[in-house]
């Protein structure tokens, strides 16, 4: 018993040891994941103002206005 307990508490200071060398790694995929979410954003904001989708997205509401139920 006394060895099954002992390979126990290994395993578990072995997981704490292992979660506490990824500690920054978390951090840091939380940034890359803003930077990116902020780059679509740009990205799609350029898009909907631009001309051509801006006059396509005028027709659509000016048709959707328009119809008759």
């Amino acid at each position: 018993m006394y060895k099954a307990v002992r390979a126990r508490m290994r395993a578990l200071v072995y997981r704490m040891r292992a979660a506490r060398r990824d500690a920054g790694m978390v951090t840091s995929e939380y940034a890359m994941g803003i930077v990116a979410a902020v780059a679509f954003a740009v990205v799609l904001y350029k898009v909907v103002t631009s001309g051509q989708v801006s006059a396509e997205l005028q027709a659509i509401v000016k048709q959707a206005l328009d119809a008759r139920m």
